[in-house]
């Protein structure tokens, strides 16, 4: 399954936030397994670098967390019709208009998020973390 994961589940994981970290590391663990086929949009690239420095008072944790999620994740690009796409859609959150339409650019299968109140109306199936950790399990058995 191709997924784009949203900023704040990859937060999760390389900042250790509870309650939500197990579903988080659940998530990459199944992406570098290849159960799931990862993807994160280049802005998210930017946000974790900026967010996991300001938390972490170190740029070299922030490179580290950056450094991990590219081992990890394919990146979708963010460009001029990607960004079309997304005042497109008219949603009230830019941000979360442009992680939809860099999932519909990629043709991506699915999208995981715990704000799945942003992504009201998306084309592309939105999932919560817990969500997508029911389907991966359920696919094991």
């Amino acid at each position: 399954m191709k997924v784009l994961f949203d900023t704040n589940v990859l937060l999760d994981a390389m900042l250790g936030r509870e309650p939500f970290l197990a579903d988080a590391i659940f998530l990459l663990n199944a992406v570098e397994s290849g159960r799931i086929e990862g993807f994160m949009s280049a802005t998210t690239v930017t946000d974790v670098h900026y967010l996991v420095a300001r938390q972490t008072k170190s740029s070299e944790a922030a490179i580290g967390a950056v450094t991990r999620l590219l081992a990890l994740m394919e990146i979708c690009a963010v460009d001029r019709e990607v960004l079309e796409q997304a005042i497109a859609l008219e949603l009230p959150d830019f941000e979360d208009a442009v992680q939809i339409a860099c999932a519909i650019e990629l043709d991506l299968e699915a999208i995981v998020t715990r704000d799945l109140n942003g992504f009201v109306g998306s084309p592309v199936p939105v999932f919560s973390p817990q969500e997508l950790r029911s389907r991966c399990d359920l696919a094991e058995g």
